[in-house]
């Protein structure tokens, strides 16, 4: 009784554990049409500044580590307790995706209208010009935040007869003028904030709801004709578009330039100082034809123009995968099912003759009879056993157990717990729980999860360990706990290194390691033992349905195509066939646009669904090839088959690295690989998993 319920208590201190570390991402859930938050006329609205990132770069940086933005000055803004650069609390998720949310000294009021107010003059040197001119070159944007609304910049669809939203702005843009690239920086920001009526009460009380946040940049000249506050006089003439008017003026070079101009590298004095004024324009403007629970709709408009797209890559998969399911019932329907019952009619009727002969002898001649019947029974034997091949002579080796079974165990536990938070992650977002506003909740979630899942990473380590004959499940246990994660925490923690040597945003914070390194150790280590004691103590192992010679069986010699990592690799191709349609959005969305949003999880989970089935039939018709070849050896290489997908998605992600992007510098090269490898490594082994329980389940069903 006292292990049990040391262990019985051990479970519920993992579990509160489990929820206090995620409270603070419970307190920053956001949910659409709920979580309202109304401003009355003239109330101040917070204006959040986050990060820059690029399509053209891994490395992201806060926006206020940047040396030419103005930096915050401390003082008081609206809100409790909030100052001009304070740090918001962020969740693990927004941590490590690279947010830096910061609050900003902008002026915002609820319809109040500003048509030009100057935030600072910065003075910058020409080192920092440099870092200036290569952040241009780079692509970088900016986002900053709004009552929870990304910056975003506005676009209009092929048929102008949709808007959307791409979030964030640029920080600059590059300008060829006679075979000379010029290196502009956007150093006015007109802000746009749509509203309208707050629904419910709020509403009538004059609360109004923010629908829309529209940042729109120019690039202003240094010398030109300001007023006394520091903005540019001509500013007051921006039309109702909110479109401000070219200024001419001279460029620190003295030449005719409507833009702040930086210096290409060549002309840069790093000694010299560049005086940067920035400005900002306010406009709230009442639209009432977006509802506030559907107001990030604009930011996925572009996406949903992709839905043939969409449907296309699922008529593709379902075909595949309904090809494959004919062939694997033919296969149990016909070739198996026709091989057992003519096996069991021939063994059947031979017994019958036997009684009938033995009835007929005369009591004189028992014993004549006797030899003429052995004689008989062994003719027999030997034409039943002539109809035995291939597959059906397996059944005394088909079940023996696996070489280094004490290292597939734990990765089939480990594959377990990758599919019990793959599962998770895509229902969740499907059904809206996980969505874009919820910023960091996906990457929160997939931790929280996987940490949970720990206990059916232990539990299916536990049975697979003792189904192969193993004795000591603690150390089963702890390679289970250990092996898989700390392979990937020693992975991202060698990379972040060299991302803390770049001053990145993307680096994880010194305290989120220990955070990370507290869960796994003091969370899911002992919820991985409680499963492995519940799966090996508790729970029978998968007895198998025949008996095991003591003597192998010689495997006789294999074709060249039917050869370990060979075969594995060509029935890869069939999984990779019927998702590399979706695989395209989801790079896009990570890699390319950076500046949206994948949010089409119901498209993703209806191709997840049939690349599951697609890998457990692309297995069984593989192991069962390889049986039908006398060769039992099935257990690692059902596994190698069902992951074997992975080595084409990363063939293809080396193919999209030099043909789609254009990510530029060494280390955002060894990121894109590493984080690729270890992406492909966790679908290999969620897939392989897939593969295993389903070559599995096939043999023990026809030699059961």
């Amino acid at each position: 009784m006292a292990p049990t319920a040391g262990i019985g208590a051990g479970l519920r201190g993992t579990v509160l554990l489990l929820v206090l570390c995620l409270c603070q991402v419970a307190s920053a859930f956001y949910i659409p049409g709920w979580s309202i938050k109304s401003y009355k006329e003239n109330e101040e609205i917070p204006l959040l500044v986050n990060k820059v990132y690029s399509d053209n770069t891994q490395l992201q940086y806060a926006y206020y580590d940047l040396p030419f933005v103005c930096p915050p000055t401390g003082q008081h803004r609206p809100g409790k307790g909030l100052f001009s650069g304070q740090s918001i609390p962020l969740n693990l998720g927004e941590i490590l995706r690279g947010d830096r949310i910061t609050v900003s000294d902008i002026d915002l009021a609820m319809k109040r209208d500003n048509k030009c107010s100057a935030l600072c003059s910065q003075q910058v040197t020409g080192r920092e010009v440099k870092r200036a001119r290569q952040m241009v070159h780079d692509g970088y944007l900016v986002e900053w935040i709004v009552d929870n609304l990304p910056g975003a910049t506005s676009f209009v669809t092929v048929d102008n007869t949709r808007k959307y939203y791409a979030a964030g702005f640029k920080l600059g843009y590059t300008e060829n003028v006679g075979g000379r690239t010029r290196y502009l920086l956007n150093n006015h920001h007109t802000i746009v904030i749509r509203y309208r009526q707050a629904p419910g009460k709020a509403g009538n009380k004059g609360g109004q709801v923010v629908v829309g946040f529209e940042v729109y940049t120019k690039s202003v000249g240094a010398d030109v004709r300001r007023n006394s506050d520091g903005c540019p006089v001509d500013l007051e003439h921006v039309d109702q578009n909110f479109e401000l008017s070219v200024v001419s003026n001279k460029t620190l070079e003295a030449s005719a330039d409507p833009h702040l101009t930086l210096y290409p590298e060549d002309e840069i004095d790093e000694d010299a100082v560049l005086t940067i004024p920035y400005t900002y324009s306010v406009y709230f403007r009442e639209d009432k034809s977006i509802e506030w629970g559907r107001r990030w709709d604009l930011y996925f408009v572009n996406q949903e123009e992709g839905s043939k797209i969409h449907w296309l890559a699922i008529i593709n998969s379902l075909i595949i995968c309904g090809l494959l399911t004919a062939i694997v019932l033919m296969i149990m329907a016909k070739t198996i099912r026709s091989d057992i019952k003519g096996f069991r009619d021939a063994a059947t009727e031979e017994g019958k003759n036997r009684k009938r002969k033995s009835g007929e002898k005369v009591a004189g001649l028992l014993e004549k009879a006797g030899e003429a019947d052995g004689e008989g029974d062994v003719s027999s034997d030997e034409e039943v056993l002539e109809d035995v091949t291939g597959w059906k002579m397996l059944h005394a080796d088909v079940f023996r157990t696996p070489h280094n079974g004490h290292l597939l165990a734990p990765l089939v536990g480990s594959g377990m717990q990758l599919l019990f938070t793959a599962v998770s992650l895509v229902l969740l977002s499907a059904v809206g729980v996980l969505n874009p506003s919820f910023r960091g909740g996906f990457i929160s979630f997939a931790i929280g999860l996987f940490v949970f899942a720990g206990l059916f990473s232990g539990y299916f380590s536990a049975r697979a360990f003792k189904t192969f004959g193993g004795v000591d499940w603690r150390r089963n246990t702890i390679i289970t706990a250990v092996l898989v994660p700390g392979l990937l925490f020693g992975a991202v923690f060698v990379l972040n290194l060299f991302v803390w040597a770049q001053a990145s945003s993307t680096a994880i914070p010194f305290g989120t390691l220990i955070a990370i390194v507290f869960l796994w150790v003091c969370v899911q280590v002992p919820l991985v033992y409680v499963g492995s004691w519940y799966g090996f103590l508790k729970t029978a192992s998968w007895e198998p349905p025949t008996k095991t010679s003591s003597i192998p069986r010689q495997i006789p010699q294999q074709s060249w195509y039917a050869r370990g990592l060979r075969t594995a690799l060509v029935a890869g191709l069939i999984p990779f066939a019927v998702i590399f349609i979706e695989l395209l959005f989801v790079f896009q969305s990570v890699y390319q646009d950076k500046s949206g949003y994948y949010y089409v999880f119901g498209f993703l989970a209806v191709v997840s669904t049939i690349l599951i089935v697609t890998v457990a039939e692309v297995t069984v018709m593989n192991i069962y090839v390889q049986l039908c070849s006398e060769n039992y050896n099935w257990w690692w290489q059902s596994f190698m088959v069902g992951g074997s997908s992975a080595v084409w998605v990363f063939l293809y992600c080396a193919w999209y690295y030099f043909v789609k992007l254009h990510i530029t510098g060494f280390m955002s090269g060894i990121l894109f690989f590493s984080y690729s490898f270890m992406a492909c490594c966790v679908y290999g082994l969620l897939t392989g998993t897939v593969g295993f329980l389903a070559a599995y389940a096939f043999v023990r069903r026809i030699y059961g």
